[in-house]
């Protein structure tokens, strides 16, 4: 029996608990892997009561999650209450997502868990408790890190129709341009490189380089730092052996007849790669964590505080995210 995914929590107030929910009453119909569900068994209970859903939840060990998910959703406690009602973060909802994600990340790592799936969680409600990280992608690498040394992490979004990464993520568009180097654009495109060829069975991976600037700095009249920073960068990919282009306007980087180009398109900051894959896969996209020792998975929207608990929430990116968690892991190299 393949190991259960660990679920987390994530904002206590937010959609997380109704799509969790959602997605388990699927379970049979969609054939969806085993999962557990890490938090406050009695803030999950509240909320099936909330949404009248027929949920039969069970208190488990994450060892027992695999064997009890075909007939009760499998709660693992974190020893956290949650006290927060929907769409209202209390002064528990802080630390309950925390110690989620850090519970499923030491099940991962002690191989009680196949991989990590982290529902959304409300940065600005982390931040007034002390979080001190841009978000989720960030506290993630810092939960791998080994002997004090943290691994860089990649951030991809993920769908059929088109898969994207950042090199710079969650900062402001002022420091994403002071961060731009060519290194982290080589080391960034080796990591998704390696891991689309690990998880993803693409043995020579596709990979298409924005530029920074408007038309990819129209040759230095638009800005110098394509010419500077990013050609250089794809310079020392080609010379590795890397199937990599660019940098390339991104203005014309994702229409169809342009995707089918590539199998990965690496931009320069967040709304460059971010814009293109919500218009086209907002129900189905996923955020993939590339660069950690273990697999992790998200759903690729926030915590929709506005319609937490009415029952109006889609499970369909979670879905793709459990979904997306179980083929990783099960490609995953021995």
């Amino acid at each position: 029996m393949a190991k259960p995914l660990a679920l987390t929590s994530g904002e206590p107030a937010g959609i997380g608990p109704d799509i969790t929910l959602k997605a388990w009453l699927r379970r049979d119909e969609l054939k969806l892997p085993a999962y557990y569900w890490l938090g406050d068994v009695s803030s999950l209970e509240r909320r099936v009561k909330a949404l009248g859903l027929n949920v039969r939840l069970a208190e488990v060990r994450a060892e027992d999650a695999s064997a009890t998910f075909a007939k009760a959703l499998p709660v693992v406690p974190t020893g956290k209450t949650a006290t927060a009602s929907p769409g209202h973060p209390d002064d528990t909802s802080a630390e309950a997502a925390m110690a989620s994600i850090r519970q499923a990340v030491s099940d991962v790592t002690a191989g009680r868990a196949g991989a990590v799936v982290t529902n959304p969680i409300a940065k600005n409600v982390l931040y007034h408790a002390g979080f001190r990280h841009p978000g989720h992608t960030e506290y993630l690498a810092e939960l791998a890190a080994t002997n004090g040394i943290a691994p860089q992490p990649v951030m991809m979004l993920w769908s059929p129709a088109l898969a994207v990464v950042p090199v710079t993520i969650h900062v402001s568009l002022r420091e994403a341009l002071a961060q731009l180097s060519s290194e982290l654009i080589v080391t960034t495109a080796r990591i998704v490189a390696a891991e689309l060829k690990s998880y993803f069975g693409i043995d020579r991976p596709r990979l298409a380089v924005s530029g920074l600037n408007p038309h990819a700095g129209e040759d230095g009249s638009l800005g110098t730092e394509d010419r500077t920073i990013v050609a250089p960068a794809i310079d020392t990919l080609h010379k590795e052996g890397f199937d990599i282009r660019g940098p390339l306007p991104a203005d014309t980087m994702f229409h169809e007849a342009a995707r089918r180009t590539y199998d990965c398109a690496i931009c320069m900051y967040h709304d460059q790669a971010l814009i293109p894959i919500k218009t086209l896969a907002f129900e189905d996209a996923v955020n993939v964590t590339l660069g950690l020792p273990f697999i992790r998975t998200s759903p690729d929207h926030g915590t929709a505080f506005d319609i937490a608990g009415s029952g109006k929430a889609n499970p369909s990116s979670l879905i793709a995210a459990l979904r997306l968690a179980a083929r990783m892991a099960d490609a995953k190299p021995s």
